[in-house]
């Protein structure tokens, strides 16, 4: 069994084909997805996705950081009666993006610290985004003390410093295509990181692995991830999903679910 904790399958480039993805997941042993909302406008999007397969697709609630603008405390208010209906599994996807806009920096932060502290007060995990803002989420959480709090920094891609703060926060780190490209250093970071703190995820329809680079990723895609991952940490495809999908359970509390 695979879990993919992070996907997007929601969004408007699975329109034509939806539910075939989906189920072409479920027969490559993708049996789970979890899905981050991305804004105000996606919560219907996600919720319809959620309906085509209640078993098998699981929805987050979040404002990504690349949503938060001038109205964001506004936005906040309809992702918080969401997120407090009890309907969703975690707090994501949430973060810090200083790659593409810096203009929005400290509404950013706000948004981010005030979802941490939902997830908190409702024991839910969370799905962080922290492109060119590692170290920055880090010091937020750090100087929040919020001491129980959990989750996942989404599409790591950074050094072993990064990685290390990352778990003595008691973090997990997300694992996705970028672990199979020519030109990345994560396959070397990961050899000094243990397997127990690693889980999957796509992001699809973003950052396809190789050999599907440059085409529009899906969940079914993991497979190459796995057997990149085995390569790295020396063991079989098998006990990659089986420690992988353990430590996404542990992670997002998906009791009721069973490794196998």
């Amino acid at each position: 069994m695979i879990i993919d904790t992070h996907t997007h399958t929601f969004n408007p480039e699975f329109d034509t084909d939806r539910v075939e993805v989906i189920t072409r997941a479920i027969n490559n042993e993708v049996k789970y997805m979890l899905m981050p909302n991305v804004d105000v406008e996606s919560i219907e999007r996600l919720k319809q996705n959620q309906l085509l397969f209640p078993e098998n697709c699981l929805p987050m609630m979040g404002i990504h950081p690349c949503s938060i603008n001038d109205n964001y405390l506004n936005d906040l208010k309809v992702i918080e009666a969401e997120l407090f209906s009890g309907k969703y599994i975690a707090v994501g996807e949430i973060g810090l993006d200083l790659f593409w806009d810096k203009s929005f920096k400290e509404q950013q932060a706000d948004a981010f610290i005030t979802q941490c502290k939902w997830a908190k007060t409702l024991n839910l995990a969370t799905s962080m985004h922290t492109r060119d803002a590692t170290f920055w989420a880090i010091e937020l959480l750090k100087k929040e003390k919020l001491d129980g709090l959990r989750g996942v920094f989404h599409c790591f891609t950074g050094s072993v410093e990064e990685a290390n703060e990352i778990i003595k926060l008691g973090f997990s780190i997300g694992i996705g295509g970028v672990v199979t490209y020519k030109n990345t250093n994560l396959r070397e970071t990961l050899k000094n990181i243990p397997l127990e703190r690693i889980v999957l995820e796509t992001d699809a329809p973003y950052l396809s692995p190789v050999p599907y680079r440059g085409k529009r990723n899906e969940p079914s895609y993991l497979k190459e991830v796995v057997m990149t991952l085995s390569q790295i940490y020396g063991c079989s495809v098998k006990q990659i999903c089986m420690q992988t999908s353990a430590n996404a359970i542990e992670v997002f509390g998906l009791k009721s679910i069973q490794v196998d």
